[in-house]
């Protein structure tokens, strides 16, 4: 079987289409989005239009729940509580309710799913060290465990009671290894490289790869200016931070 997994989108429809567009070449069996869907960007609607449309599993982020008030909105910097408020009334009843109804994580046969972290993943908790990776391994019970949150790219693994960390983009699962593979962003990433974030799991031959897509940056980045939200939320997309 071959997957795609994605996350943290935030409302950016043209990195989106680029990302999806980039997965249906891939000849996948199916695709999960780790949250975060709206937020930020100036196409909330149309986003969750994709991903609704074509019925992806998804995981609930935190910003998806800040738009149905099961977040609040004091943890988020101003330019975010900004975004989030024109999110909002961009959104629809039945989008309103989708985003209620999204679970915290999703456990399938060959992987499990959570925005955040394993560990208490209603507190939204990041993993950037390995002792914060130690920690979520110990609620770690699938082999491959996908996040996002922090849309920073990087995976965790734990052999034999060590926990290490790698920046690669191939990665192989394989007997006594657990791994939690963050897939970065496609609408926002922060590890300086602008381009979109997926992964790529393919079972047949237990493989893990970070993939990434250009897009056009120039109108999601016109789109945010447009809609008088914050020129921060614009400029970190040409630079990826």
């Amino acid at each position: 079987m071959r997957y795609a997994i994605f996350g943290d989108v935030h409302s950016n429809i043209e990195a989106l289409d680029a990302v999806l567009a980039a997965i249906d070449a891939e000849n996948c069996d199916e695709i999960f989005c780790l949250g975060d869907i709206v937020g930020y960007g100036a196409n909330p609607k149309e986003c969750l239009d994709r991903i609704r449309n074509r019925q992806i599993v998804t995981v609930a982020g935190n910003h998806d729940l800040a738009a149905v008030n099961r977040f609040d909105l004091t943890f988020f910097n101003s330019s975010a509580r900004e975004a989030m408020l024109y999110t909002i009334g961009q959104l629809t009843p039945s989008d309103l309710e989708f985003l209620a109804a999204l679970p915290l994580s999703k456990t399938t046969a060959n992987f499990a799913l959570v925005h955040s972290s394993p560990r208490k993943p209603e507190n939204f908790d990041y993993i950037f060290t390995i002792p914060q990776a130690e920690e979520a391994f110990e609620d770690v019970e699938a082999d491959v465990t996908f996040i996002g949150h922090s849309h920073v790219p990087v995976i965790f693994f734990q052999e034999y009671g060590e926990t290490d960390d790698i920046e690669a983009s191939e990665f192989y699962l394989r007997r006594n290894r657990k791994i939690i593979f963050n897939c970065g962003s496609v609408g926002q990433p922060r590890d300086g490289d602008p381009d979109a974030c997926y992964a790529i799991f393919d079972t047949s031959i237990a493989k893990l790869k970070l993939k990434r897509v250009a897009y056009d940056v120039d109108a999601a980045a016109r789109k945010i200016i447009d809609a008088d939200l914050p020129l921060i939320l614009a400029e970190r997309l040409y630079k990826g931070y």
